[in-house]
């Protein structure tokens, strides 16, 4: 009976090692930002690269999560705030084609874009595992936050604590 658990051990210990090992799974802090290409609601685009200078917060939700959908007033309210300071704040549908039209109808609620995740070039952000799933960039395009990693969700609290001392910094620094 021994043997099983042991093979069983070893093949999750090679399979930690393997995920830990392969590039690309987690986003670098600190680093460049990974370029990405995100499809507006409107037809429009928003291109990162095309960001600089303005702090960029991204933000991937859908219709059917509950959390995504508890934390979009505080981003509301966040972006309504600092907007004028050169914020940025896109919320991305990673919703189905079939839900286009519920999504659309809660972004009425809120001024910020919505992007859809199907039809964007989101490659660079790694595997999306969960929502919601927060991404900040400061005004030199340096990722500063990775949402997948850390605690998913947002509140006005914690946007103030990560975003707020971006907003006041130079893009040149």
């Amino acid at each position: 009976m021994a043997q099983p658990f042991r093979s069983l051990r070893k093949g999750l210990l090679a399979l930690a090692l393997l995920l830990t090992a392969v590039p690309g799974l987690a986003l670098d802090v600190g680093k460049p930002a990974p370029d990405l290409e995100i499809v507006l609601a409107d037809g429009k685009s928003f291109k990162l690269s095309e960001a600089r200078g303005e702090v960029v917060v991204i933000n991937l939700w859908a219709t059917w999560c509950e959390f995504c959908r508890e934390e979009m007033p505080a981003l509301e309210s966040y972006y309504r705030r600092h907007k004028a300071e050169g914020l940025r704040l896109v919320a991305v549908s990673m919703d189905d084609a079939g839900a286009d039209a519920l999504a659309r109808e809660v972004m009425r609620a809120y001024s910020y874009p919505m992007g859809v995740g199907r039809q964007s070039n989101l490659r660079g952000l790694g595997r999306i595992w969960r929502l919601p799933m927060t991404f900040v960039v400061d005004r030199r395009g340096i990722l500063r936050r990775d949402g997948s990693e850390g605690e998913p969700r947002v509140d006005l609290q914690s946007l103030e604590r990560e975003v707020t001392p971006l907003l006041s910094e130079s893009a040149s620094r």
